[in-house]
């Protein structure tokens, strides 16, 4: 399958990584984006298994997914590979 790029960059809020205790991962990505495609990039790029995609539109107008990994993942170890944290 090919990448589309639809993640765009993650990110560094207080609130993002906080939440990376539940194992949540926050990216800006693309406006026309769906659920399932994220999921699909995500697990391609960084090859783990996603339990779940939400997403919401900021008020600058961008789409931000909140990505749930499954248990066997740690999204502490996705930060680091970013340079979160």
């Amino acid at each position: 399958m090919k990448v589309k790029m639809i993640l765009k960059r993650p990110v560094a809020s207080e609130k993002a990584v906080l939440e990376m205790e539940k194992n949540v991962v926050y990216f800006i990505v693309d406006k026309n984006a769906r659920k399932d495609e994220i999921k699909d990039e995500f697990e391609e790029i960084y090859g783990v298994k996603v339990e779940k995609v939400n997403t919401i539109l900021t008020f600058k107008g961008e789409k931000k997914a909140m990505v749930r990994l499954s248990d066997k993942y740690k999204a502490e170890d996705i930060a680091t590979k970013l340079g979160i944290v």
